[in-house]
């Protein structure tokens, strides 16, 4: 069964567990949540450092000022695909979540223990030190720390898809089972299910807006560009990753005119740094969250458009498996936004429900960026 169905699968067993209403069952789900939550919040800080270290390192294969630009333009696209979010949501996200706020805090379901262990580091140091040794590891070509970085991503990495990644239907379904025993689900979904077609709607917003771009740059038809890289679409569709649509991504670049050696480099680097549909999503669903849990309250504009801001660079972080980006980002939603665990824990749930479409988005987003780089960077390429 595909992860999607097993996710699914999840929230539905986690739901009728939740109706049981049998107390020892209850802090049997609230314990093993917790534990698995504090795992999820060891390996934040590891994700961060070792993928965006590694991300710095590799920066130096092609031409310096291709790559320079094709960054830009991806973190561009990443920062204003966050900011048509922040509008829409805190325009629309009040008048829906008006009638599904849960009441007050629910009761408290208390575990039968707590297993609680430090991360090695906090979020900022990750990332501050993350950029101090990709930066100078690369400058001054120190290949032993470079080969230490790379490989400790690839362990990361296998954490995530052997670990995280299985065990989160699991996870999923200890939290909705404590939000359907607290009374609190039906409200909860009822709001979110509306935010999420709002983001997917935003999702195809966008990439109209990168399309359109790309076509009147270099003179073609927007729809015809975006025809061409539907397979893209489809295929991250499938596999929620951005890493394993990478060949069908190149491929259809390729068929839409963009110069070879720049689809080569590109294709790759915006799969891990493009994450315009990502930051749709999880931008929609944290305002929801703060106006509908009690726990949270919502946060000023310029606060939220702070935390876009370290979204963009944070989410270079994100591992290319489902889930990636919410994982890397989970560490700024509790130090910006205030979520605690439970918030999260959700938003983990959400996300990861719609996944398929932010990492179609980011990967169909990818060809329209390749082909802007492409006409705009044409006297660096010889």
């Amino acid at each position: 069964m595909k992860l999607i169905g097993k996710l699914i699968l999840g929230i539905v067993a986690g739901i009728l567990i939740g109706m049981l209403d049998i107390d020892v069952l209850n802090k049997v789900l609230v314990t093993v949540k917790g534990i698995f939550g504090q795992i999820i919040n060891y390996m934040i800080p590891l994700i961060i450092f070792f993928f965006i270290a590694s991300g710095i390192t590799s920066l130096g294969k092609g031409s310096g000022r291709l790559v320079g630009m094709t960054v830009g333009v991806a973190y561009t696209s990443t920062i204003l695909a966050g900011l048509m979010a922040l509008t829409v949501s805190y325009t629309l996200m009040p008048m829906i979540a008006a009638h599904g706020k849960v009441p007050g805090e629910p009761p408290e379901i208390a575990p039968f223990f707590s297993f609680e262990f430090d991360p090695l580091m906090g979020v900022l140091t990750a990332l501050i030190t993350a950029f101090a040794f990709g930066i100078i590891a690369h400058k001054v070509e120190a290949f032993t720390m470079i080969k230490l970085i790379d490989e400790g991503q690839r362990i990361v990495e296998v954490l995530i898809e052997k670990l995280i990644i299985p065990f989160l239907p699991f996870y999923i379904a200890t939290i909705f089972a404590e939000m359907t025993a607290q009374g609190t689900v039906v409200s909860i979904l009822k709001v979110f299910g509306i935010v999420l077609i709002i983001a997917i709607i935003m999702h195809w917003v966008w990439l109209t807006v990168l399309y359109i771009t790309a076509g009147v740059l270099n003179k073609k038809s927007p729809i015809s560009l975006l025809k061409t890289m539907l397979p893209s679409y489809f295929t991250a569709l499938g596999t929620m990753s951005s890493a394993a649509t990478i060949p069908v991504t190149l491929k259809q670049a390729k068929k839409n005119g963009v110069t070879p050696p720049v689809a080569d480099f590109s294709v790759p680097l915006l799969a891990t740094i493009h994450l315009s549909g990502s930051t749709i999503t999880l931008v929609s669903c944290s305002v929801a969250a703060m106006i509908v849990l009690p726990s949270l309250s919502l946060v000023s504009i310029p606060t939220m458009i702070g935390f876009i801001f370290m979204l963009g660079v944070i989410m270079i972080a994100a591992p290319g498996v489902p889930g990636g980006s919410v994982m890397a980002a989970s560490g700024i939603l509790g130090s910006i936004l205030g979520f605690n665990e439970a918030a999260i824990g959700l938003m983990i749930a959400l996300y990861m429900a719609q996944d398929s479409f932010g990492t179609a988005t980011n990967v169909t987003g990818d060809g329209a960026i390749s082909a802007i780089v492409d006409r705009l960077g044409k006297k660096y390429i010889d």
